[in-house]
């Protein structure tokens, strides 16, 4: 990595009004500087960026290796069978430090006054930073602002500590800063209250990787209220034109990869089969229509008409995980009625319809309140005999490993409850061809390694611990 200094200007390109961008600029393309363009036109190709890294190659990656997708052939069969390069992760680490790093500094850097675009700036930075340290473990951070030609990685937890300072940062500028419409804003078109939303759900997804479940609570409370504060990539193509931006799943199976990767008898879809012997539906809960969601057709992207229809949605922060972090997170406190009225109140969500699109709300699903009762020893989601604790917090990550599918939600909770609860029986089967090893991280860019000096010299390999899941 040689230093990241300098904004790519090519990122600005991918804003659909480019050729008003350009206007009263030297015709000579050679003489364009960062400086030329507005800054706040910076913020579409850094969350352009972040979009790619969050919810791409590695995303499908740590679906497979959490027991949610199958590789079935080519590529992704080898990734499956846990053959994984360290060139199957350029892109995203591209994405993370050129794509969204340099221009999310670059606003701040000129919009010093702008609480609004200072606060989304720094959410952004470490929405990607986060995430980078979640999958590759130690990272790049503290040495990538200035001139530093090989900076030094720093520790997870360390990079993660930072993290929740700038989030910290962000959310002291977005309560001052007032909504405004910014159409470079793809994700909330500038409104602060929805942004800001965003920074506590995602400074609770630090801290639970951290195992501060307190913080974590106390974060989540502040967090995303309701699925229409969502962050989320919504694909705006021409349904005429078979590429250009739509649903990215979609995007990979109407092209070279068809057949490659798809759902086909993934443990999540066993979970929801109600023919498969470890179907999780009982007499207050119903699947039938997740399951129709969520089955990936490998075959045929047009055949998919669910989590992967080429306009549907991509999740990258959300209500869904907000509220489950509040379950989890209150459980852990030994708060058992809280924690069950925070699932209760995420099963009502979806037995309105929550977490499915117009083609399978209509379909049969059924999410009653449980009472304490169904947790108790031979009660319906208690027939081991653990404790009624257990038992609860048992639903809350299988109920997190369903509704986190497309995110990395159930990859990075697979790392964290086999050192937290190894013995719970929770749903984090693999496809397994080791019956010791689990994937724990991914591997670090090719490039990286070969032009940072102090790059490891050679990569960890992805069954070595990260500092977080170590104890």
């Amino acid at each position: 990595m040689k230093k990241y200094l300098y904004i790519l200007i090519a990122s600005i390109f991918l804003i659909s009004s480019c050729q008003d961008i350009l206007d009263g600029v030297n015709d000579n393309p050679n003489k364009i500087t960062p400086e030329d363009i507005e800054a706040r036109l910076f913020l579409t190709g850094a969350l352009l960026a972040n979009t790619s890294g969050q919810a791409g190659h590695l995303n499908r990656i740590a679906g497979m290796y959490s027991g949610q997708l199958v590789g079935i052939t080519s590529l992704y069969s080898n990734i499956y069978g846990y053959s994984l390069s360290t060139a199957e992760s350029i892109g995203t680490w591209s994405r993370f430090y050129i794509g969204v790093v340099p221009n999310a500094r670059f606003i701040r850097e000129k919009l010093p006054d702008d609480n609004l675009m200072q606060g989304i700036a720094k959410v952004v930075e470490a929405h990607a930073i986060g995430t980078a340290a979640s999958l590759f473990g130690d990272v790049p951070y503290s040495e990538i602002a200035g001139d530093v030609e090989d900076p030094s990685f720093d520790s997870q937890v360390s990079v993660l500590t930072a993290m929740v300072t700038l989030l910290d940062d962000a959310i002291s500028d977005l309560a001052a800063a007032p909504n405004a419409s910014i159409s470079e804003d793809i994700y909330f078109d500038g409104d602060a209250t929805k942004w800001l939303a965003a920074a506590n759900t995602l400074k609770a997804r630090y801290l639970m990787m951290m195992k501060n479940y307190p913080g974590a609570l106390q974060a989540a409370q502040n967090g995303i209220a309701d699925a229409a504060g969502n962050m989320q990539h919504i694909p705006r193509g021409d349904p005429n034109v078979a590429s250009g931006d739509k649903n990215l799943f979609w995007e990979i199976l109407s092209g070279a990869r068809t057949g490659d990767i798809g759902t086909a008898d993934s443990y999540l879809i066993q979970l929801l089969d109600n023919t498969n012997a470890v179907y999780r539906g009982n007499a207050k809960t119903d699947e039938t229509a997740r399951l129709g969601y969520y089955t990936i057709d490998e075959n045929s992207a047009d055949n998919n008409l669910g989590i992967i229809e080429q306009f549907e949605p991509q999740n990258l922060i959300t209500y869904q995980e907000n509220k489950l972090t509040m379950a989890e997170a209150a459980i852990r406190g030994s708060d058992f009625n809280g924690a069950l009225q925070h699932l209760n109140d995420y099963r009502a969500w979806l037995n309105g319809g929550g977490g499915l699109n117009a083609n399978f709300s209509g379909m049969t699903h059924q999410y009653d309140a449980y009472v304490a009762a169904d947790f108790d020893n031979g009660g319906m989601e208690n027939p081991d005999g653990v404790s009624a604790s257990d038992a609860l917090l048992r639903e809350i990550i299988e109920e997190r490993y369903i509704s986190g599918f497309g995110t990395f939600m159930p990859y990075d909770d697979a790392r964290r409850i086999r050192v937290t609860n190894p013995t719970l029986g929770v749903p984090f089967p693999f496809n397994t061809n080791s019956a010791t090893q689990h994937p724990e991280r991914m591997p670090y860019s090719n490039d990286e390694l070969n032009t940072n000096s102090n790059a490891p010299a050679e990569d960890p390999g992805i069954f070595t611990k990260t500092e977080v899941n170590r104890n």
